[in-house]
Formats: C-alpha cells, structure tokens, sequence
C-alpha cells in the first residue's frame, strides 16, 4: 500500500499551506497585501533612482548649475543615486526572503557597508548646504564666490570621509554584521552603535536645528532694521500767492495790509 507524500504540502496550526521544495525550505504563498506592498517598493526604488538621476543630469548639462550650491546638491544627488541602485534592491529582496539573508556574508558586509556609507553621506549633505546658506546670509561679505567654492568642496570631502569611517568600521573588526542564523542587520557592538548613530544621526540632527535657528534670527533681524530705516514721506510745502496790488499796500505797513486780499495756493 502507498500512502502519500505528505512532505509536500503541510498545514500549519493557522490554516494556511506551506509548500516545500526538495531541499526542506518553505515557500509561503503572497497574500495580496505582500504582494502591493512590494510592488510599491519596487515603484520607490525605481523613482528615487529616476529622479536623483534626472537632477544629476540637469547640473551636468546646464553651466549656470557648475557652481555653488549646486556642487553640494549633486553630491547629496550621487548619494541617492547609490541608494536607490546598491541598497533598496537587496533590501527589497531580503524583505521577499522573509528578513533572511541567503546571498552569503561577503555580499551582506557589502550591503551594509553600502547603506550606512550613503545615507550617512546624505545626511551630512543636507548638513553641509545649511551650512552653506548660513554663512551666505551672515557673511555675505566674507563668503566671497571663491571661498564659497573652496569651502563646499572641503564639506564634501569630509562629508564622504566621514561617512566611510563609520561604514567601513565593522569590516576591520568593530562589530559583525552577519552572523550565521542568515540574519545581516548593522553591527550591534554597544561601542560601534553609540560612535554611528551620534556621528550620523544626532551630530549632523544639532547642526542644522542650531543652524537653521540661526538663519531665522537673521533673516528677523533683517527685516526689522529694514523697518526701523524705512523713510517716511514728508508733507509737500505750502505756497502763498500775493498780487502786486497787496505787495504794494504791505509796503506801506501792516497796519493797512488787515484788508488785503490774499490769494493762497497750496501744492498737493
């Protein structure tokens, strides 16, 4: 008698069925909530690569573009770009493995390493352009087109040093970001966790709240003293008219000028 293979298909405890391969690993069915889910996923990665492209393409192609702050709004571009081609596709095929890593740990220390290095990139070009504009309104004088030039060039030198010391820690020991139950995730070293999220997140967060702060009193200092020094209009002058007759009886006093007849023009 031959009873059926029932490692094909078997029931778990909620009612839905697991399909099985060969191998033992489990195939779970997409309801349809997974499946809009990933394809809107699929439309941002998409989108946010098209469109960081496009404003790459524009600064490259227009002269007027070949100068600050445009140099600090395509460099946050390039990290956006590696973003949408390096990081969100593996993100997006480790969410249909069911947050499990299958791709091995060279490739997953690579993804990691791609995901902190260009968002940390981002973050400090968004804090690098505040910088740009404070200084631009508050040392309009100073912050000559030149400086202007050599400073933003320096800020994004920084910007991507910065960003490749946090990243490219765990590969020389700091922590580890695979491990073998197949999960890839950012090292979890206590250390590593403190030095990463304060030098890409609450560091660059204190710089622009304190910049910005500052640009907003300046622009209100501004536009008070604009006020205070504003001229205010003066009334136009008065003329009096006096015919020759009334000269001539003024001439003979004032006494005799009370019944003078006196024309009077006033200019509006």
């Amino acid at each position: 008698m031959t009873y059926p293979n029932t490692s094909i298909l078997t029931a778990n405890f909620s009612g839905t069925l697991d399909s099985h391969d060969s191998g033992g690993n489990i195939y779970r069915p997409f309801s349809v909530f997974s499946v809009l889910t990933l394809t809107l996923l699929a439309m941002l990665v998409v989108a946010t690569f098209v469109w960081n492209l496009l404003v790459l393409v524009t600064i490259l192609r227009v002269r007027t573009f070949h100068r600050v702050p445009h140099n600090l709004v395509a460099s946050m571009a390039i990290s956006d770009v590696m973003v949408a081609a390096l990081v969100m596709p593996l993100s997006l095929v480790h969410e249909l493995n069911g947050r499990l890593w299958k791709l091995g740990r060279v490739l997953c220390q690579v993804w990691i390493s791609f995901d902190v290095l260009c968002c940390t990139a981002s973050i400090w070009n968004v804090t690098a352009i505040a910088l740009d504009r404070y200084w631009s309104i508050t040392r309009h004088l100073e912050y000559t087109l030149k400086t202007r030039k050599k400073i933003s060039n320096v800020m994004i030198a920084l910007t991507w040093l910065l960003s490749s010391i946090i990243s490219l820690s765990p590969l020389f020991g700091w922590g580890e970001t695979y491990s073998e139950g197949m999960k890839c995730q950012v090292s979890q070293e206590p250390s590593y966790t403190i030095f990463s999220t304060f030098g890409a997140f609450y560091l660059p967060l204190c710089v622009v709240l304190f910049v910005y702060w500052k640009i907003y009193k300046a622009a209100k200092f501004r536009i008070g003293s604009r006020k205070t020094n504003s001229i205010t209009p003066m009334a136009e002058p008065k003329f009096i008219f006096i015919t020759s007759q009334q000269q001539s009886k003024k001439s003979q006093g004032p006494a005799k000028c009370q019944s003078c007849d006196v024309s009077i023009g006033i200019g509006i």
